[in-house]
């Protein structure tokens, strides 16, 4: 018995241990569950609601880009994307073959489509095709029976409706690189966004990029949407104003053709640009979409260039166009005066070396005003050989040559007026007086855009306002546009009585009996064209050749030919626009550039708002016809040649020293 009540004890004092264990465990079952479900429910319910419940970004319209009076450059247009889901499909391989026997489908296409999904969830819709025509997608919609799992996706995609118009100006969007990503615009990491890449794009890319919008969609464990919740719209981008009329960008871009050459027209009082041209150009619709190999290699590989824009960063020597530049800075200098003659026998001799004229036989007696109008080189050897190369450099740079104009575009070039310290700084060499000679007529180390001698055109035509280019009437400020302050532009500091030398002077190369560019003259209604014709050698011409005869530029192949220049202001009488002309390899400047010039002065007259139309030349367009209204009267892309012209073109093809 006394054993039996041993046992018991035992057993009551484990079963009081094991309940007190149990109960132990379940107290802290217990206060777990407590911690869980009631300390840390929000913790929680907040992570369920992120299993269930996505954030996906809706990116926003990209604001539009639209010329001075509102016509679209840049817009956004409806893209059909033709995608497949390979769950929805009995044989995905069979679906794309019955597609392509509707819609043209790339054997690139065709097997990226089944590689992609072999890697994706089959849920997950995979793209087919993007930028369908509206006639395809109707085809893919009535055979929808035929392409199981096949559905058609609408989105936006960048347009250019003018194509390679503007091309150099507006840019062009591309995906995004991961170099780009650089801030924490989630935008940035969406798969098909794109940002601009160059041109007033790239510039203005915040603004024009908008911001994004929000879409809360439900879905299940492994990811697939079960409806949306809630969305939210984004903000559209801004729209960016230019100050370029595209009917002008159009007729300057079409008039120089298939050469490779620039324009800049520009209004000499407020510095906006109303065209700037450079041919050949690239369509910016092949970088929205995706260039392909061989694309870019023939844009890259083409000698013409048609990826630079030639306007701004083409650095070109300005050849006689430069010999205003020396006119002003001889006055200026107080020097030499305006009725001071040279007497040119068709070569000037400093030390073992001669320097020639463009003409042969030289001009005789020349003043600074029949120098400029027969663009004798000789006179402005003698004149620089006078007043130094420090003086020449100080008035280039007052005239907007030798430096940056900062410009709302990527790329511009500084251009570069030498001197005596750039020289020593630059290649460890002192200046030669020969040097400053060969400066004089625009060659040796001289270098200028178009952009620079539109601006150097402009300012010698509002007498010395020291005008600057403008390319956007906004300015961004944080993130956003604002529209741009009214220009107030100071003096550069050259008398009105200089600037009226050579402004004459220039009005009688064109208008002059012995004018070098006098067959491309105007004259609208009483309104005349002063301008300057110029031609830059890319070669030198020895001794050897000027003995037996220059060859021609007919005569040598195209990389080795002259650069022809021409620069202008209109009306004469009351300057309102400025125009430089560049046309590579092309030859004489009054041949080859005067008369694009000619042409391109004459529209910008006939658009001019304050006139009605230019008699004899073309027809009426009105203001608010679309930019491709039919023109007559050798408007247009018929305008190939231009008027008849002299072959006296007061270019130096002789300029520079000889050996």
């Amino acid at each position: 018995m006394q054993k039996d009540g041993d046992r018991s004890k035992v057993f009551a004092r484990r079963v009081v241990l094991l309940g007190g264990g149990k109960a132990l465990l379940v107290s802290l079952l217990g206060a777990r569950m407590y911690y869980l479900q009631v300390m840390e429910a929000d913790t929680y319910r907040t992570l369920a609601d992120e299993n269930r419940i996505n954030m996906r970004l809706i990116p926003p319209p990209r604001g539009h880009i639209v010329d001075r009076f509102g016509v679209p450059l840049a817009v956004n247009r409806q893209n059909f994307r033709a995608l497949v889901i390979a769950e929805r499909t009995r044989d995905l391989e069979q679906t794309l073959r019955a597609f392509r026997s509707l819609t043209p489908l790339t054997d690139y296409d065709y097997q990226r489509v089944l590689k992609e999904s072999s890697r994706r969830r089959s849920f997950v819709p995979i793209t087919v095709r993007e930028n369908l025509t509206w006639e395809q997608m109707a085809v893919i919609q009535v055979h929808a029976p035929d392409l199981p799992g096949v559905i058609i996706d609408e989105g936006l995609t960048r347009d250019y409706p003018y194509a390679d118009l503007a091309s150099h100006i507006l840019g062009y969007v591309a995906a995004v690189a991961e170099e780009d990503i650089t801030g924490d615009d989630p935008l940035l990491e969406l798969p098909d966004f794109r940002i601009g890449k160059a041109g007033i794009e790239k510039v203005y890319d915040l603004p024009l990029r908008g911001k994004s919008g929000a879409s809360q969609v439900e879905v299940n464990a492994v990811g697939r949407i079960i409806r949306e919740l809630r969305r939210e719209e984004g903000e559209p981008g801004h729209e960016v104003q230019l100050t370029i009329d595209i009917r002008l960008q159009d007729f300057a871009s079409r008039r120089l053709g298939e050469q490779s050459a620039a324009c800049v027209v520009m209004d000499v009082h407020t510095g906006e640009l109303l065209a700037m041209a450079s041919m050949p150009a690239y369509d910016p619709n092949a970088f929205a979409r995706g260039l392909t190999n061989q694309e870019w290699k023939t844009l890259a590989s083409d000698p013409r260039a048609p990826l630079r824009n030639k306007a701004l960063a083409g650095q070109y020597a300005p050849g006689s166009t430069f010999k205003m530049v020396v006119a002003l800075a001889a006055l200026e200098s107080g020097i030499m005066n305006a009725e001071q003659t040279v007497f040119c026998p068709g070569h000037l001799r400093l030390g073992n070396h001669l320097f020639h004229c463009w003409k042969r036989g030289g001009h005789g007696h020349m003043n600074m005003t029949s120098a400029i109008e027969q663009s004798c080189d000789v006179y402005f050897y003698e004149v620089a050989r006078r007043i130094g190369i420090e003086r020449i450099a100080d008035m280039a740079h007052r005239l907007g040559l030798g430096s940056p104009l900062d410009i709302e575009l990527p790329g511009e070039a500084s251009g570069l007026i030498p001197s005596k310290a750039w020289k020593t700084a630059t290649l460890g060499q002192p200046w030669v007086q020969g040097e400053t000679l060969v400066a004089s007529i625009g060659q040796g180390y001289v270098l200028a855009t178009p952009m620079q001698l539109a601006v150097m055109t402009a300012r010698i035509a509002n007498d010395g306002l020291a005008v600057r280019p403008t390319l956007c009437r906004q300015a961004v400020v944080d993130g956003g546009l604002v529209p741009q302050s009214p220009p107030s532009f100071d003096s550069i500091g050259v008398s009105r009585q200089s600037m009226a030398v050579v402004k004459n002077a220039m009005w009688r190369v064109v208008n002059g009996n012995r004018g070098t560019a006098r067959r491309s003259a105007i004259d609208v209604d009483g309104q005349t064209m002063a301008g300057k014709t110029g031609t830059s050698q890319v070669r030198r011409i020895t001794m050897q050749e000027r003995q037996s005869g220059v060859r021609s530029n007919e005569d040598l192949p195209w990389e080795f030919r002259d650069h022809a220049l021409f620069v202008c202001f209109a009306p004469a009488e009351a300057p309102r626009y400025a125009v430089s002309v560049i046309v590579e390899h092309a030859g004489g400047g009054s041949r080859h550039a005067a008369p694009i010039a000619h042409d391109v002065m004459l529209e910008t007259l006939r658009l001019d708002p304050s006139r009605n139309r230019v008699p004899g030349q073309t027809a009426a367009i009105p203001r608010d016809a679309p930019p491709d209204a039919p023109r007559t009267q050798n408007g247009g892309a018929e305008m190939a040649a231009g008027p008849a012209t002299g072959t006296n073109d007061g270019s130096p093809p002789a300029g520079g020293p000889l050996q």
